[in-house]
């Protein structure tokens, strides 16, 4: 396929080079990064001109708005806007809506399996959109990651990302508060992991990415907290998930708390640029109340 790439950052710029290495003409435009064998546009819409697929990976909603306004009105119809940035869910279907009305296809698809997934070409992908957009994009999910599901129409996409990432908000706060109350009660950290990973309180904040050095498979905690999943991000997740409940009336109270804590630890303690699993030390260093 001859695809457009916009948005070319730590996640897109390896995304598209695994596009490149499976023989794709790949056209770039907005990059911190150029993979070996991409052309380069002067404008999203002279990257848009003529591609089959458009892909887009933006920071927010407003951005991907003005985007799509651009690469719209110079993609050729029946063009697919396959857009993987995370965004809010109304900007997504607003999107969707705007690529249709212009004679296109959209699908949102949302990632997870953060900067290492982008590099080694093992992303889940969440999809929303009709069924032709999806099957005409399934190849390309299929470099890019190792999992796609299409979860229904447009939006569907964003609302699983941020369904899925406000439970793993939730329950790695849990079991960061849990250690913090295992290491005062005096319980030996891998005793904790050793009993909760195969019993009922078990989770892949547990089993798979533990936030304590030294207990259970390799992660961020081992690296000083270096970000695998930032905390920023993860704030950033948890804020969507809340406007997302807002707007369909929703009660997520757990999700709002978990919110607010990553606030707090992101905006006025130490948590901008940690691992969201460095929520283990923040209650460490604190005393109840």
């Amino acid at each position: 396929m001859n695809i457009a790439f916009i948005g070319l950052g730590n996640m897109g710029a390896p995304m598209a080079a695994n596009l490149i290495k499976a023989g794709h003409a790949v056209t770039g435009f907005d990059t911190h990064a150029k993979p070996d064998g991409m052309t380069m546009a002067d404008s999203a819409a002279a990257a848009a001109n003529g591609a089959d697929v458009v892909i887009t990976m933006l920071p927010n909603g407003a951005i991907l708005s003005s985007v799509a306004a651009e690469i719209h009105a110079a993609m050729k119809p029946g063009a697919v806007h396959l857009d993987c940035s995370t965004v809010d869910v109304d900007s997504a279907r607003n999107v969707a809506q705007a690529a249709e009305d212009a004679g296109l296809l959209a699908i949102d698809a949302p990632v997870s399996g953060g900067i290492g997934g982008a590099t080694n070409g093992t992303l889940t992908f969440m999809a929303g959109g009709s069924q032709e957009a999806f099957d005409i994009c399934k190849p390309l999910f299929d470099i890019m990651g190792q999992k796609v599901v299409h979860c229904g129409p447009a939006g569907n996409g964003q609302a699983a990302k941020i369904c899925n990432n406000m439970i793993l908000g939730v329950t790695m706060i849990a079991t960061c508060e849990a250690f913090n109350l295992a290491d005062r009660l005096g319980l030996d950290r891998q005793a904790m992991f050793d009993v909760v990973s195969t019993s009922s309180g078990s989770s892949w904040s547990m089993n798979a990415y533990c936030p304590a050095p030294g207990v259970g498979p390799t992660s961020p905690a081992d690296n000083d907290y270096k970000p695998g999943f930032a905390a920023d991000l993860m704030l950033k997740d948890l804020t969507l998930a809340q406007a997302a409940a807002k707007s369909a009336d929703a009660d997520t109270p757990l999700g709002e708390a978990a919110r607010a804590l990553y606030d707090q630890f992101v905006n006025r303690e130490d948590g901008a640029g940690r691992d969201f699993s460095a929520m283990l030390p923040r209650f460490s260093a604190r005393k109840r109340g």
